[in-house]
């Protein structure tokens, strides 16, 4: 008697088990793929799922095509190649976790990778797109600390892309503006973010999402990515929040099409063309060693008249945007990407030779009494004009609920590295909950920002506000202009950049 008992517990437990399990296997419109379970089986990661054919060949600086079918079951347990680039090294603060793996690199780079919690495709959970970094020349979905399963454990959907960089990514040429049909040529990046969106609106129901509760996502050149797509009205209605890190601009944000086009004849002439097909006919790394004799910055987001209508500021002031519900803000460490500091003196000169008119309005904002004062002010000037400024524009432009933060937690020094303080995308592991990725003697002062950081960003990816009960009040932005201070812990600091702003409003 107790032998059936215990037997038929342990087949009830084992029922249990097998129906606690996310789903392992489903459908896309392009063919069956399989993943693989984490080690609870309450997560399937699906690596390397094809979003688009390659972009290689004739397809080489094209708007992206549809996927190729496929039978049978595509297994999808490992990254794709990671787009073409530099050789991925670790560079200053910036370690291994945040690196591309270093092979393999290709133009068939077109994929993406899903974490699903789902244990059916009934379940409609919201979704996360997340767009990296790396200045439109670098970076890929595989690096560490993107990794989607601590989010999924919390009941959303983590999709990570791959799009192309550099002068794959961002090419315009005369004969690709004409070839085009759209009388534009170069945000082929752009297209392929926008493909991935694509493909998920019409594949992530099989994956247990709704394809009405997707997020999109990213950091420096993901942001910016981010901003264009709110920007795009290609992207109406593929999207319903934005959540951009670290990234945004209301000025010249993009190259007219004109001076890009340049960009590209000068590339065919150092093949002794003016012909594309020269440059379609040389292999890729030909391509990218021929592309980088040319000035770093010559290959991003181009003002081409179908992706981005019109420069992107003036889209957003005047709301011709997609107008989303927006998490957006900035590290405090941003300001050391806008070049060295200047002395007092030099930065007071600068502020003459670059705002005339309004030199001491500037100053009275952004003062330079001592080289120290200088300093602090350029810091400042540097995190607004790197993402602030163009946030707050953003928000304001905004009439759904949106969300500013300031990130400056200085993560725990890894022994023997300089403190770079809230580096550059620092905060990118502790809003994904990937610090287990990030290789660091963590102590709990980090767990504490990562459990309140992520937990706000999946609250938005759920409901379109990070406010929960047991997380203090992140007031939207509105008249009294709150930012959240994300450090020890989060506080809100309502003004807190209120004259700073207005200063900027009348210089720029």
């Amino acid at each position: 008697m107790m032998r059936a008992v215990s037997t038929g517990l342990l087949l009830l437990l084992l029922v249990a088990q097998v129906s606690a399990q996310a789903l392992l296997e489903t459908s896309t419109n392009a063919g069956k793929v399989k993943g693989i379970w984490n080690l609870d089986r309450t997560v399937t990661s699906f690596k390397g799922i094809p979003f688009a054919a390659p972009p290689v060949g004739d397809l080489r600086w094209k708007e992206p095509r549809p996927a190729k079918p496929w039978s049978g079951v595509l297994m999808c347990d490992q990254f794709s190649a990671s787009p073409v680039q530099n050789k991925p090294e670790p560079f200053a603060m910036w370690t291994e976790e945040f690196i591309a793996p270093p092979e393999p690199l290709s133009e068939d780079c077109l994929y993406l990778n899903v974490w699903t919690p789902a244990k059916s495709p009934k379940e409609k959970l919201p979704v996360l797109m997340w767009i990296y970094g790396g200045g439109f020349v670098s970076g890929s979905a595989a690096c560490a600390v993107y990794d989607g399963e601590a989010l999924a454990k919390e009941g959303i959907i983590f999709v990570s892309i791959n799009y192309r960089v550099g002068v794959f990514g961002f090419l315009s040429h005369p004969d690709l503006t004409k070839e085009s049909g759209k009388n534009a040529s170069g945000n082929y990046a752009l297209l392929d973010q926008l493909a991935a969106l694509k493909w998920i609106k019409a594949n992530i129901a099989a994956f247990g999402g709704d394809p009405d509760k997707v997020t999109i996502a990213g950091q420096s050149a993901g942001s910016f990515s981010v901003q264009a797509l709110v920007a795009s009205p290609l992207s109406k209605g593929l999207f319903r929040g934005a959540i951009a890190h670290s990234g945004a601009s209301m000025g010249k944000f993009s190259k007219k099409l004109s001076d890009a086009e340049k960009i590209g004849t000068e590339l065919t002439q150092k093949v002794s063309s003016t012909n594309i097909a020269a440059l379609r006919n040389l292999p890729a790394d030909s391509v990218w060693k021929l592309a980088s004799t040319l000035p770093y910055g010559s290959f991003a987001p181009i003002t081409d008249g179908y992706v981005l209508p019109d420069d992107i500021g003036s889209i957003f002031k005047n709301k011709k945007h997609n107008d989303v519900a927006l998490i957006a803000g900035w590290a405090t460490g941003d300001a050391a990407l806008t070049g060295q500091p200047k002395s007092a003196t030099e930065f007071k000169a600068w502020a003459s030779a670059t705002y005339p008119d309004k030199q001491s309005e500037l100053l009275k904002a952004f003062p330079a009494g001592t080289d120290q004062e200088a300093l602090q002010s350029q810091n400042k000037l540097g995190n607004l004009n790197f993402a602030g400024y163009a946030d707050h524009v953003w928000a304001t432009n905004n009439t759904s609920n949106s969300y500013l933060y300031q990130f400056s937690y200085v993560p725990t020094d890894k022994p023997g590295f300089p403190n770079y303080g809230s580096f550059h995308t620092s905060e990118v592991p502790f809003a994904l909950h990937t610090l287990s990725k990030w290789n660091r003697p963590w102590k709990y002062s980090d767990y504490a920002v990562e459990k309140f950081m992520s937990t706000y960003w999946v609250n938005f990816v759920k409901t379109g506000s990070p406010n929960d009960s047991g997380l203090p009040e992140w007031k939207k932005y509105d008249a009294s202009q709150p930012i959240m201070e994300l450090k020890e812990k989060p506080v809100l600091k309502p003004g807190l950049f209120k004259k700073e702003f207005l200063v900027l409003e009348s210089v720029n």
